[in-house]
């Protein structure tokens, strides 16, 4: 059974969350917004419900906290609270969180989008392991509306086959690019990379995983070869 965090200073919400959706997931909880992160961390929680208002650390701080850290960037978060308006829906949406549901819940609703969520996030199959390395690389090539970009960016992990990185280009699945190393003011091709996973749509950062399709010598870490 897959594990919720729930993050909610209001003793009688979480019940009521923990109530309805202890069926079909396993629950962890805290009403210290501050304890969240450890939390996070050690039960690695296939989504996490957040308040918005809490003494000490607002919903608010932590959702960009939650999303910005790697390993819980790509853990579902979904705002659950009394406050209503589009712009804390905006507002959180562009901090990283999936969805957002206005007390009383709509738990059908809820229990749906946690659904879609989580299995959007399933691991990935990877042929070659992760490792975390900051490079300073360069893209180019064709965003969704047919102009040509090229930018700097650097990468949160590699691995022989892939990188994970932050770009401005607006994306899709399957987009190509050519990929070059920035060392000591010169560029060296490292090879012709695609889009295979698209982060954060909506925010004026978007991360992407990137599979090589080729890859040259020059690139930081090799296949092995038995």
């Amino acid at each position: 059974m897959r594990k919720l965090l729930i993050v909610d200073d209001d003793d009688q919400v979480r019940g009521m969350l923990r109530m309805r959706l202890s069926d079909s997931y396993q629950i962890a909880e805290t009403g210290n917004p501050e304890q969240a992160l450890g939390l996070a961390l050690e039960h690695k929680p296939a989504a996490i419900l957040l308040d918005l208002m809490m003494p000490g650390f607002s919903g608010f701080e932590l959702c960009q906290s939650l999303h910005s850290l790697s390993y819980t960037s790509r853990t579902p978060i979904f705002v659950v609270t009394g406050e209503s308006g589009a712009k804390y829906k905006d507002h959180c949406e562009a901090l990283g969180a999936r969805g957002y549901f206005q007390k009383p819940v709509d738990f059908v609703a809820l229990k749906s989008a946690l659904a879609t969520a989580i299995s959007e996030t399933q691991p990935e199959r990877r042929a070659h392991v992760r490792v975390r390395m900051r490079v300073i690389i360069k893209l180019r090539g064709t965003d969704s509306n047919g102009r040509q970009f090229e930018e700097s960016t650097t990468t949160e992990n590699v691995s022989a086959g892939g990188f994970l990185c932050n770009c401005t280009a607006n994306l899709i699945k399957g987009a190509p690019v050519e990929v070059f190393l920035c060392a000591d003011g010169a560029d060296c091709h490292a090879g012709r990379a695609k889009v295979v996973r698209r982060e954060s749509p909506g925010s004026p950062w978007q991360r992407y995983g990137f599979q090589f399709e080729q890859v040259t010598g020059d690139w930081v870490l090799q296949p092995s070869r038995s």
